[in-house]
């Protein structure tokens, strides 16, 4: 069954999302609900909860992934956890090709999982740190966008994106209140790791009670080989 206010939510959002895909959505909150009681995929429990903070807070990034003139546009979910952003993302866009990124084992099997469950067969999912595969040529700056949620500190964060986007791609980070400091902080990481132009949008339209934010950062020239750096280094050593 699907909430209420869900559908006010979606119509709200002004995002094109169906009531087939919302079936399909709520099949991925079922298997999320009946996986998470094996490990732990997420601290919400309550149902509603899962459905506002899940999949809504995932579908308001759909915005701003711009269209690709007809082409299929590479998008990867950098730290993905239990799906989120990336699987309802996917569900709701078809048309894209979504990567799945975390380095826990437990977490990338789940979202294998979804993947064949849900019959997302644009979707693939890789169990391996940011750090290590920013330096794979066959991820390294090949997406068209880097999407993220709860993923870090914006030093750090930007230093697990950047490397895997494109010039001319995008960086898309949702955040919380603490985005504006972080950003303050984070202005010579952004430079010297290839991004330009930097916007922040408010995630939600007016009457939601959120302030979330979504950093969007312009990827302007290619990144210095030498970032990422190994394994641990950037949480350790932000620059």
């Amino acid at each position: 069954m699907i909430p209420n206010f869900v559908h006010k939510a979606i119509d709200q959002l002004r995002v094109d999302v169906d009531v087939q895909m919302l079936r399909v959505m709520a099949r991925f909150l079922d298997l999320l609900q009946k996986t998470n009681q094996q490990f732990n995929l997420t601290g919400i429990h309550d149902r509603d909860e899962m459905w506002r903070r899940h999949i809504i807070d995932s579908l308001t990034l759909l915005p701003w992934i711009e269209d690709s003139a007809g082409l299929p546009k590479k998008i990867i979910d950098v730290g993905t956890g239990g799906g989120v952003p990336g699987i309802p993302i996917a569900i709701a866009r078809p048309d894209l090709q979504l990567t799945l990124l975390d380095a826990t084992a437990k977490k990338a099997r789940f979202c294998q999982q979804c993947i064949a469950d849900l019959g997302l067969a644009q979707v693939d999912v890789v169990n391996e740190r940011a750090e290590t595969i920013g330096q794979h040529p066959d991820h390294r700056q090949r997406y068209d966008a880097a999407a993220c949620r709860a993923l870090g500190p914006m030093r750090q964060l930007l230093e697990y994106t950047l490397p895997l986007v494109r010039t001319g791609g995008q960086v898309l980070a949702m955040k919380g209140p603490k985005a504006e400091a972080e950003l303050a902080q984070a202005t010579d990481a952004m430079h010297l790791l290839g991004g330009g132009e930097l916007e922040v949008f408010d995630a939600y339209p007016p009457g939601f009670d959120k302030n979330t934010v979504i950093v969007v950062i312009h990827k302007a020239s290619a990144t210095p080989p030498q970032y990422p750096r190994p394994p641990g280094m950037p949480r350790q050593s932000p620059l």
